[in-house]
């Protein structure tokens, strides 16, 4: 195997398959990142069984050479130091050339290296799949919804299909749905002259995180597809495959409530900032919690206390209120990553009770939802 080739491109490219590496992979040779030499181009691979991703530089593109000098072949070699020292090379071009005992040469300028590479034989291949279902989204969208849904998955492995996404394609319209059980995020959206229906798969968070990271906003379209149990997102040059999570996602559509004692209309930027500054003084121990109080149906205040530090209390205008006086506690580590999802300067609050989950939505009408639990306060 031999190429010259582009740095900052295989820069790129590694950053995109080292998401998908671990250093703890129970196969050893997934620690490091394959590396495969085609006349068309370089394709780099990374894995950790879960999540393998699939990096391609094309040879030329749009008039423009990235990479020369093309003896076709592969190697893995450790991606412990390989990025390392591609990173830190002084020239734009990089040589590299591996012979037929797994020595790897690394050149650029004056600088040389001598890695020793694994048999990319012995590098398991990534499943092909048998496409079920299979459908094109927008990339702004998808990075879109994951950002307004994937911040609400559990962080614990005591159920682990709360650690992951729910997605549903119905009549044309995706609904993507995240919760921990004290709090929800909902997106849904059009999809234009997509005819397949999805009843429900869930989707590892941690796999949505990463994807969200390396997709670049350039690309127009990503293409899904999926079979019983793995998902995979391809792009022009790109392609990410995930494990499906196993087990039933729960019925989430009954904890939304159907009617409303009280609404809020209120500046999202100004709320968020009120109880940012707020859940300074807030509590560790009882989950960063604030109080909101409705006054004279014209005004809020935000307060916390803490007996060991102080207590704060600020009060903040209404666009509009409807309904009943309110107090209620709830989680400011909540309430702000729900704030920071909407991506709308208004929004409503509809609350039910003191002691019932509540929903926050974008005024604009975007399909964008919120629920939150409120939390006990004595």
């Amino acid at each position: 195997m031999q190429f010259s080739i582009d740095r900052q491109k295989l820069i790129a490219s590694i950053q995109e398959v080292m998401v998908a590496v671990s250093p703890r992979a129970a196969i050893p040779i997934l620690t490091g990142i394959k590396i495969e030499a085609t006349e068309k181009g370089l394709t780099l691979t990374g894995s950790d069984s879960n999540i393998s991703i699939e990096s391609f530089i094309p040879a030329e593109e749009d008039g423009t050479i990235f990479i020369e000098d093309i003896v076709p072949g592969s190697i893995v070699l450790q991606a412990r130091y390989f990025p390392q020292i591609v990173r830190k090379l002084p020239e734009n071009t990089v040589q590299m050339e591996a012979d037929q005992e797994l020595n790897v040469t690394i050149k650029s300028g004056k600088a040389l290296y001598n890695l020793n590479g694994q048999d990319a034989e012995e590098y398991p291949q990534l499943p092909k799949l048998q496409v079920d279902e299979q459908f094109e989204i927008p990339t702004d969208l998808l990075k879109s919804i994951i950002k307004q849904t994937v911040f609400a998955i559990s962080s614990m492995e005591t159920r682990p299909i709360l650690t992951g996404v729910n997605m549903q394609v119905v009549d044309g319209e995706l609904t993507v749905t995240a919760t921990d059980s004290h709090r929800l995020a909902s997106r849904k959206a059009t999809l234009e002259g997509v005819e397949v229906e999805i009843p429900s798969i869930v989707i590892p968070g941690k796999s949505l995180d990463e994807l969200n990271k390396i997709l670049d906003d350039s690309i127009e379209t990503v293409e899904v597809s999926m079979t019983n149990n793995l998902i995979l997102f391809k792009t022009k040059n790109l392609y990410f495959l995930s494990r499906l999570l196993d087990g039933k996602y729960p019925e989430t559509s009954r904890l939304i409530p159907d009617e409303s004692k009280t609404q809020l209309r209120i500046k999202t930027r100004d709320l968020l900032q009120t109880i940012d500054r707020a859940s300074l003084l807030a509590k560790e121990e009882r989950n960063n919690v604030v109080k909101l109080s409705t006054i004279d149906n014209s005004r809020i205040e935000i307060t916390s206390n803490s007996p060991e530090v102080g207590q704060v209390a600020e009060e903040m205008a209404l666009e509009a209120m409807t309904g009943e006086d309110l107090k209620i506690s709830f989680s400011a580590k909540y309430m702000i990553d729900a704030l920071r999802a909407v991506e709308c300067d208004e929004i409503s609050i509809d609350f039910t009770g003191a002691m019932r989950p509540f929903i926050i939505r974008p005024t604009n009408g975007d399909p964008i939802l919120q629920l939150i639990v409120p939390v006990r306060t004595y």
